[in-house]
C-alpha cells in the first residue's frame, strides 16, 4: 500500500502505471524534478519506492517525502530506457541523482572533416563528423605536441579558410615542407590521405609501424643519394621518437581500453580516468560526482558510466571498472550499440587491469584532496571579498547575490546591455540575461541605456517573470556617477530598495550612494562617496572579475546584432532567402554593399540561386 503521507495525485497515479519499460520523473510541489530513474517495469519500480515495507537511503527517503507528482515515459526496451534516463539527467540535473559535474575544459586534438583534415587544437567535442582524440590534462603538451606533428606530417597547419578548390598561392609553410599545398593544387588526394591515416594512427597509439615506415623511406632516400630527402626525414623520425618519449607504457597487450576509479569521502566522489590506447597512456582526467555523498561507490560509478558515455567522443574495446554495477549487462550492451562492434565492461579480481584499477585510484584520492583544498581557499576568499564589501557598501549583510551590469554600442549604433551574475563569488552564468536596447537616440547615451536596461530588469522581476526570480543583494554598474544615477532612478521609479554600487575603471574607484536631503514633493537625490579599496583586496578583485565579464558578454552580443544588421538583415526579409543562400551570398560578395553591387547573372551563379530569385534580391536592396 502507499505511504499515508503520499500526495493524493501521487497515489492516484501510482494506480495507473504500466508494467512496460521506461522512465520516470518525481517532481515537487513547485513542478520541478526531484528525481529520474528508469525501469523494467515502470509498476513494479515505482510503486516500490511508496511502500512502507521498503527499506531507503537517507536521501532516497528524502526524496520521496517531497515528492508531490510523478510522471512517466514509455519506450520498447530497457536499452532505450537508459539512453532516455541519460538525456533526462542531463536535461534536469535533478538534486537527488548522481550527477556529473565536470567544470574543466580539457583540450582535444582534433582531425577535421574536410575534403582535405587538418590538425587543431579544440576544447569542444562537437559532433560534426571530425575525429577527436584525447582528453589531455595539459593545454602545453597538445600544443607543443600538435607543433611537433605538423613538422613530422605535412597537413594544413594554417586556419585560413578554404573553399577547397585551387585558388590560392602556396605559402611559406609549402616551402619549409610543412604542408603539401592542396590549396594551390599541389597534392594529390590520395597521398593527403595516406598522410591523414598515418596521423590518426600515431594519435591513436600505434606509433611503432610509423616509425618503421619512416625508418625505412630514410634509408631507401640514402641508399639513392637522396641525402637532402634522407636528412628531412630523419628529423621527422627524431620528432616522433620525442613524442613518443613523453607516453607511458602501462600494459604488454597493447589493447584499447578506459580504467575507471572512484574514490568517496563526506563530500562526494571523485572518479578518475586513464586512457590506454595500444597499451600506452595516452591521457587521464578527474571528475567529480554531484549528490554522491551517500550513494554507494557502486551507485557512483554506474551513473558516471551512463552519463560520460553518452557524449563520450569515443569507446574502447575495454572499459575497466573498480567495483561491480547492477546494470553492467545493459550498459555493456548499450555501449556495443554505440561503438558498432564488441565492447566489455569488466571488473578485474587481480592481476595487471587491477593493477590499473588502482593506479587510477591513487590519482583519484590525490584529485579529491585537491578539490578539498580548492573549495576551502574559494570558500575563504568568498567569504573575505563579500564582508569586504559589506563594510565598505554599508550592507546589512555579504551580499551572496551580485549582479553586473554593462551597455555596448559604437556611436548609439546596435546599443545592447548586458547583465551577468554571480552568487557565492562563482559566476553563474545559468542566469546571464541579454537586452536588444529599445532606446536609439541621435546621439549615444549610455545613462539612458542603462536607465532602460535597469528598468526592464526591475520590472520582469516585480511582474514575476521566471527568468528575472530573484533579487540581487547587490547590483554593480559597470561606469562612473553618470550610470550609477541613471541606474538609481529606474530603481526608485519602480519602488525597489536594492543596493546599488558603481565601478569606474579610472583608478578602479567605487561609488556608493549616499541620500541626500530632500525638500518635500521633489525627486530623490544622491551624493556619490568614493570608496578606493586596495587593488589586489578580494572585494574589489570579486567586482572587477564582475565587471570584465559584463563588458565581455556585452561586446559578444553586441557584435553579433551588429554584424546582423549591417551584414545579413536585408537579406533575412526577401522571400526564399534562407540561411544557407545567405551564407552563400555573403561569401560570394564579401558584404551587403557587394552583393547590391553585383549584376543579376551575377548573383544568379551563386549555387543555389536563380534567375528569378535573384531579381527579387536585386529589386529588393535597391530599395533598402
Amino acid at each position: 500500500m502507499p505511504r499515508l503521507n503520499t500526495s493524493e495525485a501521487v497515489a492516484e497515479k501510482l494506480k495507473g502505471l504500466p508494467t512496460k519499460p521506461g522512465c520516470y520523473l518525481y517532481r515537487d510541489g513547485d513542478g520541478d524534478v526531484l528525481y529520474v530513474g528508469k525501469a523494467v517495469s515502470l509498476r513494479q519500480r515505482v510503486r516500490s519506492y511508496f511502500q512502507e515495507s521498503t527499506r531507503h537511503s537517507a536521501r532516497i527517503a528524502r526524496m520521496v517525502h517531497r515528492v508531490r507528482d510523478l510522471e512517466w515515459i514509455v519506450v520498447d526496451s530497457e536499452l532505450e530506457a537508459l539512453v532516455l534516463e541519460c538525456n533526462l539527467i542531463k536535461q534536469h540535473r535533478p538534486p537527488y541523482n548522481v550527477r556529473l559535474r565536470d567544470d574543466k575544459s580539457y583540450p582535444y586534438i582534433t582531425i577535421t572533416n574536410e575534403k582535405y583534415p587538418r590538425l587543431l587544437f579544440t576544447r569542444k567535442v562537437r559532433k560534426d563528423g571530425a575525429k577527436y582524440f584525447g582528453p589531455y590534462t595539459s593545454a602545453w603538451a597538445v600544443r607543443d605536441t600538435i607543433q611537433l606533428l605538423h613538422k613530422v606530417f605535412p597537413l594544413i597547419p594554417c586556419g585560413k579558410l578554404w573553399s577547397g578548390r585551387e585558388e590560392q598561392r602556396p605559402c611559406l609553410y609549402h616551402h619549409l615542407g610543412q604542408c603539401l599545398a592542396p590549396c594551390a593544387g599541389l597534392s594529390d588526394a590520395k597521398a593527403y590521405k595516406e598522410i591523414v591515416h598515418r596521423v590518426e594512427r600515431f594519435l591513436a597509439g600505434k606509433q611503432e609501424g610509423i616509425v618503421e615506415e619512416i625508418r625505412s623511406e630514410m634509408e631507401h632516400a640514402a641508399e639513392h643519394l637522396e641525402f637532402e630527402k634522407a636528412a628531412a626525414l630523419r628529423d621527422r623520425l627524431q620528432s616522433v621518437e620525442a613524442i613518443l618519449q613523453r607516453q607511458k607504457v602501462l600494459t604488454t597487450d597493447a589493447e584499447d581500453r578506459d580504467v575507471i576509479a572512484v574514490v568517496k569521502d563526506e563530500r562526494g566522489a571523485a572518479i578518475q580516468m586513464l586512457y590506454v590506447r595500444n597499451g600506452k597512456l595516452i591521457g587521464q582526467r578527474q571528475f567529480v560526482l554531484d549528490g554522491a555523498a551517500e550513494s554507494a561507490p557502486s551507485e557512483a560509478v554506474q551513473e558516471f558510466v551512463k552519463q560520460y558515455y553518452a557524449d563520450a567522443p569515443e569507446i574502447p574495446r575495454e572499459v575497466i571498472l573498480p567495483v561491480e554495477i547492477a546494470e553492467r549487462a545493459i550498459v555493456q550492451q548499450w555501449l556495443r550499440s554505440r561503438r558498432g562492434s564488441s565492447v566489455t565492461v569488466e571488473v578485474p579480481q587481480g592481476g595487471e587491469k587491477l593493477r590499473l584499477v588502482d593506479l587510477a585510484a591513487s590519482n583519484a584520492e590525490q584529485a579529491l584532496e585537491l578539490l578539498r583544498l580548492e573549495m576551502e581557499q574559494k570558500e575563504s576568499w568568498t567569504e573575505q571579498a563579500t564582508e569586504q564589501l559589506a563594510e565598505a557598501l554599508d550592507l546589512v549583510a555579504p551580499p551572496v547575490r551580485i549582479e553586473g551590469y554593462d551597455i555596448s554600442n559604437i556611436q548609439g549604433r546596435a546599443p545592447v546591455g548586458s547583465m551577468v551574475v554571480t552568487e557565492s563569488g562563482e559566476p553563474s552564468k545559468a542566469e546571464y540575461r541579454r537586452f536588444k536596447i529599445r532606446y536609439h537616440p541621435e546621439d549615444p547615451n549610455d545613462f539612458a541605456m542603462m536607465h532602460e536596461v535597469i528598468t526592464r530588469r526591475l520590472k520582469a522581476y516585480l511582474d514575476g517573470d521566471e527568468k528575472f526570480a530573484k533579487l540581487p543583494d547587490l547590483i554593480m554598474i559597470d561606469g562612473g556617477k553618470g550610470q550609477l544615477h541613471a541606474a538609481l532612478k529606474a530603481r526608485d521609479d519602480l519602488g525597489l530598495t536594492v543596493p546599488m554600487v558603481g565601478l569606474a575603471k579610472k583608478m578602479e574607484l567605487l561609488f556608493r550612494p549616499i541620500d541626500l536631503p530632500r525638500e518635500p514633493g521633489k525627486p530623490k537625490e544622491y551624493g556619490f562617496e568614493p570608496i578606493e579599496l586596495p587593488l589586489q583586496s578580494p572585494g574589489l578583485l570579486l567586482l572587477r572579475r564582475l565587471r570584465d565579464e559584463a563588458h565581455r558578454f556585452a561586446l559578444t552580443y553586441h557584435r553579433k546584432v551588429r554584424d546582423k544588421r549591417f551584414q545579413g538583415s536585408a537579406l533575412e526579409e526577401v522571400p526564399g532567402v534562407g540561411p544557407r543562400r545567405r551564407r552563400l551570398l555573403l561569401r560570394t560578395f564579401g558584404s551587403l554593399e557587394g552583393i547590391r553591387r553585383a549584376s543579376v547573372e551575377e548573383l544568379a551563379a551563386v549555387p543555389t540561386m536563380t534567375r528569378r530569385l535573384a531579381e527579387q534580391v536585386r529589386e529588393y536592396l535597391a530599395e533598402t
